[in-house]
Protein backbone atom coordinates (compact mmCIF):
# COMPACT_ATOMS: atom_id res chain seq x y z
CA UNK A 1 0.00 0.00 0.00
CA UNK A 2 2.86 2.33 0.87
CA UNK A 3 4.63 1.62 -2.44
CA UNK A 4 1.45 2.43 -4.35
CA UNK A 5 1.16 5.74 -2.51
CA UNK A 6 4.76 6.61 -3.42
CA UNK A 7 4.16 5.70 -7.10
CA UNK A 8 1.03 7.85 -7.14
CA UNK A 9 2.92 10.80 -5.66
CA UNK A 10 5.69 10.40 -8.26
CA UNK A 11 3.13 10.33 -11.07
CA UNK A 12 1.44 13.45 -9.73
CA UNK A 13 4.79 15.24 -9.52
CA UNK A 14 5.61 14.21 -13.10
CA UNK A 15 2.21 15.43 -14.31
CA UNK A 16 2.75 18.71 -12.48
CA UNK A 17 6.19 19.17 -14.04
CA UNK A 18 4.85 18.27 -17.51
CA UNK A 19 1.90 20.67 -17.14
CA UNK A 20 4.21 23.46 -15.99
CA UNK A 21 6.48 22.81 -18.98
CA UNK A 22 3.53 22.94 -21.39
CA UNK A 23 2.33 26.21 -19.88
CA UNK A 24 5.79 27.68 -20.33
CA UNK A 25 6.03 26.66 -24.00
CA UNK A 26 4.35 29.83 -25.40
CA UNK A 27 6.69 31.99 -23.34
CA UNK A 28 9.70 30.03 -24.53
CA UNK A 29 8.50 30.29 -28.14
CA UNK A 30 8.07 34.06 -27.86
CA UNK A 31 11.52 34.38 -26.36
CA UNK A 32 13.00 32.43 -29.26
CA UNK A 33 11.14 34.54 -31.87
CA UNK A 34 12.08 37.87 -30.30
CA UNK A 35 15.32 39.38 -31.57
CA UNK A 36 16.82 41.49 -28.82
CA UNK A 37 19.07 44.45 -29.63
CA UNK A 38 21.81 44.55 -27.05
CA UNK A 39 22.93 47.80 -25.37
CA UNK A 40 26.02 49.15 -27.10
CA UNK A 41 24.89 47.92 -30.56
CA UNK A 42 25.66 50.38 -33.37
CA UNK A 43 24.63 50.82 -37.01
CA UNK A 44 26.88 52.72 -39.45
CA UNK A 45 25.79 54.73 -42.48
CA UNK A 46 28.88 53.51 -44.31
CA UNK A 47 27.44 49.98 -44.20
CA UNK A 48 23.85 50.02 -45.49
CA UNK A 49 23.67 46.20 -45.43
CA UNK A 50 23.90 46.24 -41.62
CA UNK A 51 20.42 46.03 -40.06
CA UNK A 52 18.44 45.41 -36.89
CA UNK A 53 15.61 43.20 -38.12
CA UNK A 54 12.23 42.04 -36.83
CA UNK A 55 11.83 38.29 -36.14
CA UNK A 56 10.48 37.44 -39.61
CA UNK A 57 12.47 40.24 -41.34
CA UNK A 58 9.30 42.07 -42.39
CA UNK A 59 10.81 45.28 -41.01
CA UNK A 60 14.39 46.36 -40.38
CA UNK A 61 16.21 49.38 -38.98
CA UNK A 62 19.08 50.57 -41.14
CA UNK A 63 20.61 53.57 -42.89
CA UNK A 64 19.04 54.30 -46.28
CA UNK A 65 20.25 56.74 -48.96
CA UNK A 66 18.22 59.90 -49.40
CA UNK A 67 15.73 59.81 -52.28
CA UNK A 68 16.26 61.53 -54.68
CA UNK A 69 19.99 60.85 -54.37
CA UNK A 70 22.40 63.62 -53.41
CA UNK A 71 26.07 64.15 -54.15
CA UNK A 72 27.83 63.22 -51.94
CA UNK A 73 25.27 60.68 -50.70
CA UNK A 74 23.17 61.51 -47.63
CA UNK A 75 21.48 59.01 -45.33
CA UNK A 76 18.61 58.64 -42.84
CA UNK A 77 18.40 56.09 -40.02
CA UNK A 78 15.03 54.50 -40.83
CA UNK A 79 12.73 51.58 -40.19
CA UNK A 80 11.94 50.12 -43.61
CA UNK A 81 9.38 47.62 -44.83
CA UNK A 82 10.63 44.58 -46.73
CA UNK A 83 11.76 45.94 -50.09
CA UNK A 84 13.15 49.20 -48.72
CA UNK A 85 10.10 51.47 -48.15
CA UNK A 86 10.76 53.77 -45.14
CA UNK A 87 8.02 53.99 -42.50
CA UNK A 88 9.86 55.80 -39.65
CA UNK A 89 13.08 57.76 -39.25
CA UNK A 90 15.23 58.99 -36.39
CA UNK A 91 14.87 62.72 -36.94
CA UNK A 92 14.67 64.43 -40.31
CA UNK A 93 18.28 65.56 -40.77
CA UNK A 94 20.16 63.72 -43.55
CA UNK A 95 23.76 62.83 -42.63
CA UNK A 96 26.83 61.70 -44.56
CA UNK A 97 28.44 58.25 -44.49
CA UNK A 98 30.27 58.97 -41.23
CA UNK A 99 27.01 58.94 -39.23
CA UNK A 100 26.01 56.21 -36.78
CA UNK A 101 22.94 55.05 -34.85
CA UNK A 102 23.56 53.60 -31.39
CA UNK A 103 21.63 51.86 -28.63
CA UNK A 104 23.67 53.40 -25.81
CA UNK A 105 24.29 51.43 -22.58
CA UNK A 106 22.40 54.18 -20.69
CA UNK A 107 19.24 53.13 -22.54
CA UNK A 108 19.21 56.02 -25.01
CA UNK A 109 18.92 55.74 -28.79
CA UNK A 110 21.41 58.15 -30.35
CA UNK A 111 21.89 59.41 -33.91
CA UNK A 112 25.42 60.77 -34.19
CA UNK A 113 27.26 62.63 -36.95
CA UNK A 114 30.87 61.99 -37.91
CA UNK A 115 32.23 64.15 -35.09
CA UNK A 116 30.17 62.34 -32.44
CA UNK A 117 27.67 65.17 -32.01
CA UNK A 118 24.12 64.03 -31.14
CA UNK A 119 21.65 64.91 -33.92
CA UNK A 120 18.68 63.04 -32.44
CA UNK A 121 17.97 60.96 -29.31
CA UNK A 122 15.03 59.10 -27.79
CA UNK A 123 15.32 60.89 -24.43
CA UNK A 124 15.38 57.61 -22.50
CA UNK A 125 18.76 57.74 -20.75
CA UNK A 126 18.95 56.39 -17.18
CA UNK A 127 15.39 55.03 -17.15
CA UNK A 128 16.49 51.47 -16.45
CA UNK A 129 16.08 50.35 -20.06
CA UNK A 130 17.75 47.00 -20.57
CA UNK A 131 16.73 45.90 -24.06
CA UNK A 132 15.40 47.01 -27.43
CA UNK A 133 13.57 45.12 -30.16
CA UNK A 134 11.85 45.68 -33.49
CA UNK A 135 8.64 43.67 -33.82
CA UNK A 136 6.92 42.35 -36.94
CA UNK A 137 4.45 45.26 -36.92
CA UNK A 138 7.27 47.76 -37.48
CA UNK A 139 7.37 49.06 -33.90
CA UNK A 140 10.76 49.74 -32.28
CA UNK A 141 10.35 49.22 -28.52
CA UNK A 142 12.62 50.00 -25.54
CA UNK A 143 11.78 48.02 -22.40
CA UNK A 144 12.57 48.22 -18.71
CA UNK A 145 12.50 44.55 -17.85
CA UNK A 146 9.12 43.56 -19.28
CA UNK A 147 7.49 47.01 -19.42
CA UNK A 148 7.73 49.19 -22.56
CA UNK A 149 9.15 52.65 -21.84
CA UNK A 150 9.43 54.10 -25.36
CA UNK A 151 8.25 53.05 -28.83
CA UNK A 152 8.45 54.41 -32.36
CA UNK A 153 4.64 53.96 -32.66
CA UNK A 154 4.24 56.61 -29.95
CA UNK A 155 6.68 58.92 -31.74
CA UNK A 156 5.64 58.74 -35.43
CA UNK A 157 7.34 60.76 -38.14
CA UNK A 158 5.28 60.92 -41.36
CA UNK A 159 3.73 57.44 -41.59
CA UNK A 160 0.95 55.51 -39.85
CA UNK A 161 1.06 51.69 -39.91
CA UNK A 162 -1.62 49.05 -39.18
CA UNK A 163 -1.80 48.19 -35.44
CA UNK A 164 -0.55 51.70 -34.63
CA UNK A 165 -2.93 53.82 -32.52
CA UNK A 166 -2.73 57.48 -33.52
CA UNK A 167 -3.94 59.78 -30.74
CA UNK A 168 -4.65 63.49 -30.30
CA UNK A 169 -1.20 63.89 -28.73
CA UNK A 170 0.62 62.74 -31.86
CA UNK A 171 1.38 64.50 -35.14
CA UNK A 172 2.66 63.37 -38.53
CA UNK A 173 5.00 65.97 -40.04
CA UNK A 174 6.71 66.51 -43.37
CA UNK A 175 8.41 69.86 -43.92
CA UNK A 176 5.91 72.67 -43.30
CA UNK A 177 2.96 70.27 -43.37
CA UNK A 178 1.34 68.35 -40.51
CA UNK A 179 -1.48 65.86 -39.96
CA UNK A 180 -3.34 65.49 -36.66
CA UNK A 181 -6.42 64.07 -34.94
CA UNK A 182 -8.57 66.39 -32.83
CA UNK A 183 -10.62 65.68 -29.72
CA UNK A 184 -13.87 66.19 -31.67
CA UNK A 185 -13.00 63.36 -34.05
CA UNK A 186 -11.75 65.36 -37.03
CA UNK A 187 -8.56 64.67 -38.95
CA UNK A 188 -6.87 67.73 -40.45
CA UNK A 189 -4.02 68.78 -42.68
CA UNK A 190 -2.24 71.99 -41.70
CA UNK A 191 0.52 74.23 -43.00
CA UNK A 192 3.24 76.22 -41.23
CA UNK A 193 3.03 75.25 -37.56
CA UNK A 194 -0.71 74.57 -37.78
CA UNK A 195 -1.57 78.15 -38.83
CA UNK A 196 -3.58 77.13 -41.92
CA UNK A 197 -6.11 74.28 -42.00
CA UNK A 198 -6.41 73.33 -45.68
CA UNK A 199 -8.20 69.96 -45.26
CA UNK A 200 -10.64 68.89 -42.56
CA UNK A 201 -12.74 65.73 -42.34
CA UNK A 202 -14.42 63.94 -39.48
CA UNK A 203 -17.20 63.65 -36.95
CA UNK A 204 -17.50 67.06 -35.23
CA UNK A 205 -18.64 65.34 -32.03
CA UNK A 206 -17.72 65.54 -28.36
CA UNK A 207 -15.54 62.47 -27.83
CA UNK A 208 -13.77 61.08 -24.77
CA UNK A 209 -10.40 59.94 -26.10
CA UNK A 210 -10.51 59.35 -29.86
CA UNK A 211 -7.87 57.35 -31.69
CA UNK A 212 -7.24 56.87 -35.39
CA UNK A 213 -6.38 53.42 -36.66
CA UNK A 214 -5.54 51.88 -40.01
CA UNK A 215 -6.64 48.28 -40.43
CA UNK A 216 -4.45 45.89 -42.37
CA UNK A 217 -7.22 45.53 -44.98
CA UNK A 218 -7.03 49.25 -45.86
CA UNK A 219 -9.79 50.86 -43.78
CA UNK A 220 -9.01 54.07 -41.87
CA UNK A 221 -11.31 54.64 -38.86
CA UNK A 222 -11.78 56.83 -35.80
CA UNK A 223 -12.48 54.99 -32.54
CA UNK A 224 -13.87 56.20 -29.22
CA UNK A 225 -15.82 54.82 -26.26
CA UNK A 226 -18.78 57.04 -27.21
CA UNK A 227 -19.19 55.57 -30.70
CA UNK A 228 -19.81 52.09 -32.08
CA UNK A 229 -17.09 49.50 -31.34
CA UNK A 230 -16.08 49.25 -34.98
CA UNK A 231 -15.45 52.97 -35.17
CA UNK A 232 -16.39 55.42 -37.89
CA UNK A 233 -14.74 54.91 -41.27
CA UNK A 234 -12.79 57.90 -42.59
CA UNK A 235 -11.46 56.32 -45.77
CA UNK A 236 -11.18 53.08 -47.72
CA UNK A 237 -8.21 52.14 -49.86
CA UNK A 238 -9.14 51.30 -53.44
CA UNK A 239 -7.89 47.75 -52.85
CA UNK A 240 -9.28 47.26 -49.35
CA UNK A 241 -9.74 43.63 -48.43
CA UNK A 242 -7.84 42.40 -51.48
CA UNK A 243 -4.66 40.34 -51.67
CA UNK A 244 -2.42 38.88 -48.99
CA UNK A 245 1.05 39.70 -47.74
CA UNK A 246 0.38 43.36 -48.56
CA UNK A 247 1.22 46.28 -46.30
CA UNK A 248 -1.08 49.28 -46.37
CA UNK A 249 0.12 52.48 -44.77
CA UNK A 250 -0.88 56.13 -44.47
CA UNK A 251 1.77 58.75 -45.25
CA UNK A 252 1.96 62.54 -45.22
CA UNK A 253 4.05 63.28 -48.30
CA UNK A 254 6.40 66.20 -48.86
CA UNK A 255 3.86 67.82 -51.22
CA UNK A 256 1.44 68.27 -48.32
CA UNK A 257 -1.01 65.57 -49.37
CA UNK A 258 -2.10 62.58 -47.30
CA UNK A 259 -2.13 59.27 -49.14
CA UNK A 260 -2.82 55.62 -48.41
CA UNK A 261 -0.42 53.20 -50.10
CA UNK A 262 -0.20 49.47 -50.74
CA UNK A 263 3.04 47.56 -51.06
CA UNK A 264 3.59 43.85 -51.64
CA UNK A 265 6.21 42.38 -49.36
CA UNK A 266 9.68 42.44 -50.87
CA UNK A 267 8.63 44.37 -53.99
CA UNK A 268 9.91 47.80 -52.99
CA UNK A 269 7.01 49.29 -54.96
CA UNK A 270 4.16 51.37 -53.56
CA UNK A 271 0.79 52.16 -55.14
CA UNK A 272 -1.48 55.06 -54.18
CA UNK A 273 -4.86 53.63 -53.13
CA UNK A 274 -6.45 56.76 -51.61
CA UNK A 275 -5.63 60.48 -51.52
CA UNK A 276 -7.08 63.12 -49.19
CA UNK A 277 -6.97 66.00 -51.70
CA UNK A 278 -7.57 64.91 -55.29
CA UNK A 279 -6.76 68.37 -56.64
CA UNK A 280 -3.10 68.88 -55.67
CA UNK A 281 -3.24 72.59 -56.50
CA UNK A 282 -5.66 72.99 -53.57
CA UNK A 283 -2.84 72.18 -51.11
CA UNK A 284 -1.85 75.44 -49.45
CA UNK A 285 1.70 76.55 -50.23
CA UNK A 286 2.38 73.77 -52.74
CA UNK A 287 4.07 76.25 -55.10
CA UNK A 288 5.62 78.45 -52.42
CA UNK A 289 5.16 82.16 -51.80
CA UNK A 290 3.88 84.04 -54.87
CA UNK A 291 3.79 80.73 -56.75
CA UNK A 292 0.89 79.77 -59.03
CA UNK A 293 -0.15 76.13 -59.45
CA UNK A 294 -1.52 74.95 -62.80
CA UNK A 295 -1.89 71.63 -64.58
CA UNK A 296 0.17 70.33 -67.47
CA UNK A 297 -2.07 67.48 -68.51
CA UNK A 298 -2.69 65.64 -65.25
CA UNK A 299 0.45 66.87 -63.48
CA UNK A 300 0.54 69.99 -61.27
CA UNK A 301 3.28 72.45 -62.21
CA UNK A 302 4.45 75.58 -60.45
CA UNK A 303 5.35 78.92 -61.94
CA UNK A 304 5.12 82.66 -61.46
CA UNK A 305 2.13 84.98 -62.04
CA UNK A 306 3.86 86.82 -64.89
CA UNK A 307 7.22 87.96 -66.20
CA UNK A 308 7.15 90.66 -63.54
CA UNK A 309 8.29 87.80 -61.29
CA UNK A 310 11.11 85.26 -61.27
CA UNK A 311 11.64 81.92 -59.56
CA UNK A 312 13.40 82.00 -56.20
CA UNK A 313 15.27 78.84 -57.24
CA UNK A 314 15.33 78.12 -61.00
CA UNK A 315 16.10 74.47 -60.19
CA UNK A 316 13.03 74.07 -57.96
CA UNK A 317 9.86 75.91 -59.01
CA UNK A 318 8.09 74.81 -55.82
CA UNK A 319 10.14 77.27 -53.77
CA UNK A 320 8.02 80.10 -55.09
CA UNK A 321 8.60 83.41 -56.85
CA UNK A 322 9.71 86.94 -56.10
CA UNK A 323 9.11 90.27 -57.81
CA UNK A 324 11.88 91.42 -60.12
CA UNK A 325 11.30 94.85 -58.67
CA UNK A 326 9.80 95.29 -55.22
CA UNK A 327 6.79 97.59 -55.18
CA UNK A 328 8.52 99.88 -52.65
CA UNK A 329 11.09 100.64 -55.36
CA UNK A 330 8.68 101.32 -58.23
CA UNK A 331 9.76 104.41 -60.23
CA UNK A 332 6.10 104.88 -61.24
CA UNK A 333 2.83 104.27 -59.44
CA UNK A 334 2.09 100.68 -58.49
CA UNK A 335 -0.42 98.89 -60.72
CA UNK A 336 -2.32 95.60 -60.62
CA UNK A 337 -1.63 92.43 -62.57
CA UNK A 338 -4.99 90.89 -63.54
CA UNK A 339 -5.18 87.07 -63.56
CA UNK A 340 -8.41 85.49 -64.79
CA UNK A 341 -9.53 82.06 -63.55
CA UNK A 342 -7.08 82.41 -60.67
CA UNK A 343 -7.72 81.88 -56.97
CA UNK A 344 -5.38 83.05 -54.22
CA UNK A 345 -5.97 80.31 -51.67
CA UNK A 346 -7.67 81.31 -48.43
CA UNK A 347 -8.72 78.71 -45.89
CA UNK A 348 -10.73 78.71 -42.60
CA UNK A 349 -11.21 80.02 -40.09
CA UNK A 350 -13.15 82.54 -42.17
CA UNK A 351 -13.14 85.84 -40.28
CA UNK A 352 -12.71 89.52 -40.98
CA UNK A 353 -9.02 89.11 -40.23
CA UNK A 354 -8.17 85.56 -41.17
CA UNK A 355 -5.07 83.95 -39.69
CA UNK A 356 -3.50 83.38 -43.11
CA UNK A 357 -2.95 87.10 -43.56
CA UNK A 358 -6.14 87.77 -45.51
CA UNK A 359 -9.07 90.09 -44.96
CA UNK A 360 -12.50 89.08 -46.21
CA UNK A 361 -15.11 91.52 -47.52
CA UNK A 362 -18.15 91.65 -49.75
CA UNK A 363 -17.29 93.81 -52.75
CA UNK A 364 -17.90 94.12 -56.47
CA UNK A 365 -15.19 92.95 -58.86
CA UNK A 366 -13.92 96.44 -59.70
CA UNK A 367 -14.02 97.50 -56.05
CA UNK A 368 -12.08 94.41 -54.97
CA UNK A 369 -9.30 95.36 -57.36
CA UNK A 370 -9.28 99.11 -56.72
CA UNK A 371 -9.55 98.95 -52.93
CA UNK A 372 -6.52 96.65 -52.76
CA UNK A 373 -4.56 98.93 -55.07
CA UNK A 374 -5.01 101.96 -52.81
CA UNK A 375 -4.60 100.00 -49.54
CA UNK A 376 -0.91 99.93 -48.46
CA UNK A 377 -1.44 96.78 -46.36
CA UNK A 378 -2.96 94.84 -49.27
CA UNK A 379 -0.58 92.97 -51.57
CA UNK A 380 -3.12 91.08 -53.68
CA UNK A 381 -6.83 90.31 -53.86
CA UNK A 382 -9.21 87.67 -55.18
CA UNK A 383 -12.84 88.16 -56.16
CA UNK A 384 -15.24 85.25 -56.57
CA UNK A 385 -17.71 85.16 -59.46
CA UNK A 386 -19.85 82.45 -57.91
CA UNK A 387 -22.62 84.70 -56.65
CA UNK A 388 -21.26 85.12 -53.12
CA UNK A 389 -19.67 88.53 -53.73
CA UNK A 390 -16.67 87.52 -51.62
CA UNK A 391 -13.46 89.51 -51.90
CA UNK A 392 -10.23 88.43 -50.22
CA UNK A 393 -7.47 90.94 -49.48
CA UNK A 394 -4.07 89.27 -49.04
CA UNK A 395 -1.27 90.80 -46.99
CA UNK A 396 2.40 90.21 -47.95
CA UNK A 397 2.83 87.41 -45.36
CA UNK A 398 2.27 84.51 -47.78
CA UNK A 399 0.41 84.32 -51.09
CA UNK A 400 -0.12 81.12 -53.04
CA UNK A 401 -2.43 80.64 -56.02
CA UNK A 402 -4.23 78.20 -58.27
CA UNK A 403 -5.12 78.85 -61.92
CA UNK A 404 -7.62 76.76 -63.89
CA UNK A 405 -10.32 77.37 -66.48
CA UNK A 406 -12.75 75.76 -64.04
CA UNK A 407 -12.25 78.46 -61.39
CA UNK A 408 -14.88 81.21 -61.20
CA UNK A 409 -12.54 83.81 -59.76
CA UNK A 410 -10.19 86.62 -60.75
CA UNK A 411 -7.12 87.68 -58.81
CA UNK A 412 -5.00 90.82 -58.74
CA UNK A 413 -1.40 91.25 -57.59
CA UNK A 414 0.51 94.50 -57.15
CA UNK A 415 3.46 94.97 -59.52
CA UNK A 416 5.62 97.74 -60.87
CA UNK A 417 4.61 98.81 -64.39
CA UNK A 418 4.68 97.84 -67.14
CA UNK A 419 2.49 94.79 -66.57
CA UNK A 420 3.87 91.70 -68.28
CA UNK A 421 0.94 89.27 -68.29
CA UNK A 422 2.64 86.38 -70.04
CA UNK A 423 3.88 83.56 -67.81
CA UNK A 424 7.57 83.24 -67.09
CA UNK A 425 9.56 80.87 -69.33
CA UNK A 426 9.72 78.29 -66.52
CA UNK A 427 5.96 78.08 -66.08
CA UNK A 428 4.44 74.81 -67.18
CA UNK A 429 7.84 73.77 -68.50
CA UNK A 430 7.49 76.11 -71.46
CA UNK A 431 4.00 74.89 -72.34
CA UNK A 432 1.87 77.70 -70.98
CA UNK A 433 0.60 78.56 -74.45
CA UNK A 434 -0.74 75.04 -74.79
CA UNK A 435 -2.47 75.40 -71.45
CA UNK A 436 -4.20 78.61 -72.58
CA UNK A 437 -5.28 76.92 -75.79
CA UNK A 438 -6.69 74.04 -73.80
CA UNK A 439 -8.75 76.43 -71.69
CA UNK A 440 -10.16 78.12 -74.81
CA UNK A 441 -10.91 74.75 -76.39
CA UNK A 442 -12.71 73.55 -73.27
CA UNK A 443 -14.72 76.78 -73.05
CA UNK A 444 -15.71 76.67 -76.73
CA UNK A 445 -16.61 72.98 -76.55
CA UNK A 446 -18.73 73.43 -73.42
CA UNK A 447 -20.57 76.50 -74.77
CA UNK A 448 -20.99 74.95 -78.22
CA UNK A 449 -22.34 71.68 -76.87
CA UNK A 450 -24.71 73.50 -74.53
CA UNK A 451 -26.12 75.65 -77.36
CA UNK A 452 -26.40 72.65 -79.66
CA UNK A 453 -28.28 70.67 -77.03
CA UNK A 454 -30.68 73.55 -76.43
CA UNK A 455 -31.43 73.90 -80.16
CA UNK A 456 -31.69 70.14 -80.66
CA UNK A 457 -33.91 69.61 -77.64
CA UNK A 458 -36.19 72.49 -78.64
CA UNK A 459 -36.52 71.16 -82.19
CA UNK A 460 -37.16 67.60 -81.04
CA UNK A 461 -39.72 68.72 -78.48
CA UNK A 462 -41.59 70.71 -81.13
CA UNK A 463 -41.57 67.75 -83.53
CA UNK A 464 -42.51 65.22 -80.84
CA UNK A 465 -45.28 67.38 -79.40
CA UNK A 466 -47.10 67.51 -82.73
CA UNK A 467 -46.35 63.88 -83.58
CA UNK A 468 -48.96 61.17 -82.91
CA UNK A 469 -46.11 58.82 -81.97
CA UNK A 470 -45.44 60.87 -78.85
CA UNK A 471 -48.62 59.86 -77.10
CA UNK A 472 -47.44 57.29 -74.58
CA UNK A 473 -47.39 58.33 -70.97
CA UNK A 474 -43.96 56.76 -70.49
CA UNK A 475 -42.51 58.96 -73.23
CA UNK A 476 -44.17 62.03 -71.80
CA UNK A 477 -42.98 61.30 -68.27
CA UNK A 478 -39.46 60.61 -69.52
CA UNK A 479 -39.32 64.07 -71.02
CA UNK A 480 -41.00 65.81 -68.09
CA UNK A 481 -38.74 64.11 -65.52
CA UNK A 482 -35.70 65.98 -66.77
CA UNK A 483 -34.05 62.76 -67.94
CA UNK A 484 -32.06 62.92 -71.18
CA UNK A 485 -34.19 61.94 -74.16
CA UNK A 486 -32.98 58.73 -75.82
CA UNK A 487 -32.94 58.22 -79.60
CA UNK A 488 -32.12 55.25 -81.79
CA UNK A 489 -29.70 55.30 -84.71
CA UNK A 490 -32.61 55.36 -87.17
CA UNK A 491 -34.16 58.40 -85.50
CA UNK A 492 -30.86 60.26 -85.40
CA UNK A 493 -30.16 59.43 -89.04
CA UNK A 494 -33.57 60.76 -90.09
CA UNK A 495 -32.93 63.96 -88.15
CA UNK A 496 -29.39 64.55 -89.41
CA UNK A 497 -29.76 63.09 -92.88
CA UNK A 498 -26.37 61.43 -92.71
CA UNK A 499 -24.59 58.46 -91.19
CA UNK A 500 -21.11 58.71 -89.68
CA UNK A 501 -21.05 55.22 -88.15
CA UNK A 502 -21.29 51.83 -89.79
CA UNK A 503 -23.70 49.78 -87.68
CA UNK A 504 -25.47 46.46 -87.95
CA UNK A 505 -29.20 45.98 -88.41
CA UNK A 506 -29.47 44.97 -84.76
CA UNK A 507 -27.69 48.13 -83.66
CA UNK A 508 -29.91 50.34 -85.84
CA UNK A 509 -32.70 50.35 -83.26
CA UNK A 510 -30.48 50.43 -80.19
CA UNK A 511 -30.26 53.62 -78.20
CA UNK A 512 -27.07 55.48 -79.13
CA UNK A 513 -25.99 55.82 -75.50
CA UNK A 514 -26.50 52.10 -74.84
CA UNK A 515 -24.52 51.09 -77.91
CA UNK A 516 -21.70 53.53 -77.07
CA UNK A 517 -21.55 52.28 -73.47
CA UNK A 518 -21.34 48.64 -74.61
CA UNK A 519 -18.53 49.45 -77.05
CA UNK A 520 -16.71 51.43 -74.36
CA UNK A 521 -16.95 48.50 -71.94
CA UNK A 522 -15.39 46.26 -74.61
CA UNK A 523 -12.51 48.74 -74.97
CA UNK A 524 -13.56 49.49 -78.55
CA UNK A 525 -13.19 53.28 -78.26
CA UNK A 526 -12.42 53.82 -81.95
CA UNK A 527 -15.90 52.54 -82.85
CA UNK A 528 -17.48 55.40 -80.92
CA UNK A 529 -15.35 58.15 -82.47
CA UNK A 530 -16.54 59.81 -85.69
CA UNK A 531 -14.65 58.11 -88.52
CA UNK A 532 -13.68 61.50 -89.96
CA UNK A 533 -11.42 61.96 -86.93
CA UNK A 534 -9.39 58.92 -87.95
CA UNK A 535 -7.55 61.14 -90.42
CA UNK A 536 -6.63 63.59 -87.65
CA UNK A 537 -4.14 63.28 -84.79
CA UNK A 538 -6.35 62.47 -81.82
CA UNK A 539 -5.21 62.17 -78.21
CA UNK A 540 -6.97 58.93 -77.24
CA UNK A 541 -6.53 59.67 -73.53
CA UNK A 542 -8.59 62.84 -73.98
CA UNK A 543 -11.13 60.93 -76.08
CA UNK A 544 -11.59 58.37 -73.30
CA UNK A 545 -12.04 61.16 -70.74
CA UNK A 546 -14.62 62.89 -72.97
CA UNK A 547 -16.57 59.64 -73.42
CA UNK A 548 -16.59 58.93 -69.67
CA UNK A 549 -17.77 62.49 -68.95
CA UNK A 550 -20.53 62.16 -71.54
CA UNK A 551 -21.88 59.04 -69.81
CA UNK A 552 -22.01 60.93 -66.52
CA UNK A 553 -23.77 63.90 -68.15
CA UNK A 554 -26.61 61.76 -69.53
CA UNK A 555 -27.50 60.02 -66.27
CA UNK A 556 -31.26 59.84 -65.72
CA UNK A 557 -31.14 61.33 -62.22
CA UNK A 558 -30.08 65.00 -62.26
CA UNK A 559 -28.23 64.57 -58.96
CA UNK A 560 -25.91 62.06 -60.62
CA UNK A 561 -24.87 64.51 -63.33
CA UNK A 562 -21.72 66.54 -62.56
CA UNK A 563 -21.73 70.32 -62.27
CA UNK A 564 -20.10 72.32 -65.07
CA UNK A 565 -17.04 73.07 -62.90
CA UNK A 566 -16.61 69.34 -62.29
CA UNK A 567 -17.04 68.62 -66.01
CA UNK A 568 -14.23 71.02 -66.92
CA UNK A 569 -11.96 69.53 -64.24
CA UNK A 570 -12.64 66.00 -65.50
CA UNK A 571 -12.00 67.01 -69.13
CA UNK A 572 -8.73 68.71 -68.13
CA UNK A 573 -7.62 65.63 -66.21
CA UNK A 574 -7.51 67.47 -62.87
CA UNK A 575 -10.12 65.23 -61.24
CA UNK A 576 -10.18 61.44 -61.41
CA UNK A 577 -13.21 60.12 -63.31
CA UNK A 578 -14.99 57.21 -61.65
CA UNK A 579 -16.50 54.48 -63.82
CA UNK A 580 -19.88 55.81 -65.01
CA UNK A 581 -23.06 53.77 -64.48
CA UNK A 582 -24.73 52.29 -67.53
CA UNK A 583 -27.23 54.63 -69.23
CA UNK A 584 -30.98 54.17 -69.05
CA UNK A 585 -32.41 51.71 -71.52
CA UNK A 586 -29.67 49.12 -71.25
CA UNK A 587 -30.95 45.58 -70.73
Amino acid sequence: MGSMTIQLQVKLQLHTILLSFLLLLPTISVAILTKQIQPGSTLYASNTTQTWSSPNSTFSLTFIPLNPPTSPPSYLASIVFSGGIPVWSAGTTPLDSSASFQFHPTGNLLLLNGTGHTIWDSGTANLGISSASLDDYGNLVLTNGTLPVWSSFNHPTNTLLPSQNFTTRQVLRNGLYSFSLHSYGNITLKWNNDSIVYWNQGLNKNLTSPTLGLQSNGILSVYDTTIVPRGVVMAYSNDHGEGSDILRFLRLDEDGNLRMYSSARGSGNETVEWVAIEDQCRVFGYCGNMGICRYNGTNPVCGCPSQNFELVDPKDSRKGCKRKMEIENCPLNVTMLDMEHTLLLTYPPQSIFAIDGSQIFFAAISACRLNCLVNPTCDASTTLSDGTGMCYYKTPEFITGYQSAALLSTSYVKVCPPVLPHPSPGLDSGKSGGWRMQSWVVAIVVIGVALALIVLEGSLWWCCRSSPKFEGLNDLFEYASGAPIQFSFKELQRLSGRRNFEVSAETNWKMLSVWAYEEFEKGNVTAIVDRRLAKEEVDMEQVVRAIQVSFWCIQELPLQRPRMEKVVQMLEGITKIDSPPSPKGRE
